[in-house]
């Protein structure tokens, strides 16, 4: 691999990182210093056109001052590496820390979202008039929590059995990014139910399980007439799509490197500042500290030029998103995967105090 770029050096060590849920990287260390080897395995986002088109992203952001980590050319000036039907790429090793929202000051939570607004007016510059052509990459990647390390929701809709692309984001990536359906979240709601009650050896997690779905049904009952409309072509344009603290590294209090853009694409753009908000200033019993949100939201507004309007319609479609949301438990209850278990109770409590607050919360993102 390291043959190809010859000015990085002779290998000395490679280390498998941990963090990271949907592909593999390794720490590469050589005689010139150390790289990032990114094993590009996700199956929606892992072909060469669609890595190629992120990494000129970066390329173009990192010219306007938006802090990125674009990958190393090799000496026929590509940045894309395939062995064995795979894709791989090499970044320069960036030095920092992951912080989360409770580790960030509101003035530190304000930098956050007009970095997020230079991140959607930059994407908007570099990608030029591409929209349309970056619509079908966004259907076919579902977005993005993360996720975040992509901690994203699979969707709502379908029968247990069948999870689809693990990774998405509810049902952002739907055409024309229509809002989860109720009667498709009931129909996953008994199915899910059904898994969790006949699981032979059930533990406390199956048990907070079974509690959050029967309390989110009868949520969804309670407000079923409320589903969002479908957002208007103006609403849209280039986003990350995976904007979470495990994807933004801080050194000392200032973000220093965006990663991980394998979400690159069309999306509601204010809905990915209202979701990063909820995965970065979440406490640990579900609820949002609001106080950094609306320094942020604010920020954020001012740097991308978006509207209260704008914020308040994007709160209204994250927080119907979340309602019908159950990918942590598709993961665990479909896929044998229990990475994600640990953020569940967070997550999980953190639909239901929205649906409490939602005036303020939504007046923490407008005001």
């Amino acid at each position: 691999m390291l043959r190809r770029y010859p000015d990085a050096g002779e290998p000395l060590s490679c280390k498998p990182i941990t963090k990271g849920l949907l592909n593999h990287g390794y720490r590469v260390s050589t005689t010139r210093g150390s790289y990032f080897l990114k094993h590009h395995l996700d199956d929606s986002t892992g072909d060469r056109a669609t890595i190629v088109r992120q990494h000129r992203a970066t390329q173009r952001l990192q010219s306007l001052g938006v802090p990125v980590a674009p990958p190393v050319q090799d000496t026929e000036g590509d940045t894309v590496t395939e062995i064995g039907g795979r894709c791989y790429a090499l970044h320069p090793w960036v030095d920092g820390l992951h912080r989360a929202g409770a580790q960030l000051s509101t003035d530190q939570s304000e930098r956050l979202g007009a970095l997020l607004g230079a991140v959607h007016t930059g994407l908007e510059q570099v990608m030029g008039a591409g929209a349309g052509a970056g619509a079908g990459l966004a259907q076919r990647t579902g977005g993005s929590v993360g996720s975040g390390g992509s901690v994203r929701a699979v969707g709502s809709g379908g029968s247990v059995g069948s999870v689809g692309s693990v990774g998405s984001v509810g049902s952002v990536g739907s055409v024309g990014h229509r809002s989860p359906d109720p009667a498709d979240t009931f129909a996953l709601i008994d199915d899910l139910l059904a898994v969790a009650r006949r699981r032979h050896s059930r533990d406390a997690f199956d048990e907070l399980a079974e509690h959050r779905l029967l309390e989110r049904r009868t949520l969804l009952e309670r407000h079923a007439d409320r589903r969002p409309p479908t957002p208007g072509p103006p609403a849209t344009g280039w986003v990350h799509g995976d904007f979470h603290p495990l994807n933004v590294l801080y050194r000392g209090g200032d973000p220093v490197a965006i990663l991980d853009w394998d979400r690159l694409g069309v999306q509601p753009r204010a809905e990915e500042a209202v979701r990063a908000a909820a995965i970065f200033f979440v406490l640990p019993a579900g609820k949002l500290e609001l106080e950094k949100v609306r320094a942020y939201a604010r920020a954020y507004r001012r740097a991308a030029g978006a509207s209260a309007a704008e914020l308040a319609a994007a709160v209204h479609r994250v927080w119907w998103e979340r309602l019908n949301d159950f990918w942590i438990l598709r993961w665990r209850y479909c896929l044998d995967d229990r990475r994600a278990d640990p953020q569940f109770p967070a997550v999980s409590a953190l639909a239901v105090w929205w649906t409490r607050e939602y005036e303020a919360v939504c007046e923490a993102f407008t005001g």
